[in-house]
């Protein structure tokens, strides 16, 4: 079996994905204290918010002030969603440095959920690729319901492929590859990422798994397998999706980094600090935290999370 990448990059997306969906309001400050805590836990990617129309999300509606509000600590980088120039213009004017665009590998689940198909939502991207291109921004790029769709069932591997090369030769230097549902098998999971591959370097390709049937820790060490080293997950498991009936939350970040700690793989995440920002959010939003290895890792008697300082750099090492 061939061995697990050295280092694996994990992309934080709880700010973004994981609270976009909540149906409270989350205080602006209460977001802000989250990107916070997360930027200093070493996590190199934070997903910071959605410059998308409230109308839509209201629960990125503060997304200006959200951005300008962060602390940015070197070396962090703080993404965020843009569907449209509009948005892609706001959030510039709000100081993104780098944005993500989002399709479909489902005619279906596009058409509900950004109201256009797989091929629109792809040309309405061509105006934002080009003022990223003059801006010098980065550009990810997300393609959801890769191994399954609420409305479609099974999702044809090659159609995934299709929608990936698309956004790799718009431009896009990441693609990120999304179990929206949480279907995912291992099996499903290499055979997806196999036909993938054949067009997008195995090296620009992250995977973004929910856990619904507690398959995600068990894809990721097959995608891990086949040399993906880019990992998306949430802290506290947060999330969800409003157009997928019981799509749980995505994977927890903190049993991600437990999963690389037990096969010897660095993040340059510090554990005490991840779960100290992971109580936080979860005290925040009235409900116990989610993740498996945050709860056991708790019960084991760690240092008082409230006693956890930010201010000063993590003691790990530095990739």
């Amino acid at each position: 079996m061939p061995s697990a990448p050295e280092f694996v990059k994990i992309v934080e997306v709880g700010p973004r994905d994981g609270l976009q969906n909540e149906k409270e309001l989350v205080p602006t400050s209460t977001k802000i204290r989250f990107i916070n805590k997360l930027s200093h836990t070493g996590l190199k990617v934070v997903e910071a918010t959605s410059f998308v129309s409230p109308k839509w999300v209201p629960q990125m509606g503060d997304n200006d002030e959200v951005m300008r509000s962060i602390e940015r600590v070197p070396g962090v980088s703080y993404p965020v969603l843009t569907p449209n120039i509009e948005g892609f213009k706001n959030a510039i004017a709000a100081g993104a440095k780098e944005v993500a665009i989002f399709a479909a590998a489902s005619e279906s689940f596009s058409k509900r959920n950004i109201n256009c198909t797989i091929e629109e939502s792809l040309e309405r991207f061509v105006p934002v690729m080009e003022a990223a291109k003059q801006e010098g921004v980065k550009v990810r790029g997300y393609v959801s319901c890769v191994l399954g769709c609420p409305y479609e069932g099974d999702i044809d591997p090659v159609a995934v492929a299709d929608v990936a090369n698309s956004l790799l030769q718009m431009g896009c230097y990441e693609i990120s590859l999304g179990d929206t549902i949480g279907v995912g098998t291992p099996a499903k999971t290499v055979n997806m990422i196999q036909h993938v591959a054949k067009y997008v370097p195995i090296e620009q390709i992250a995977v973004h798994f929910h856990d619904t049937y507690g398959q995600a820790i068990a894809n990721i060490f097959a995608a891990l397998q086949l040399g993906v080293n880019v990992v998306d997950s949430a802290v506290a498991g947060l999330g969800g999706c409003p157009y997928a009936k019981g799509a749980s939350g995505n994977v927890a970040t903190e049993d991600v980094v437990y999963l690389m700690q037990g096969l010897g793989v660095e993040t340059g995440v510090d554990m005490a600090r991840l779960l100290a920002a992971s109580s936080f959010i979860s005290t925040a939003l009235g409900r116990p935290v989610s993740s498996r290895a945050a709860c056991a890792l708790s019960a084991k008697g760690l240092p008082a999370l409230d006693d956890v300082v930010f201010d000063e750099p993590p003691l790990y090492y530095q990739h």
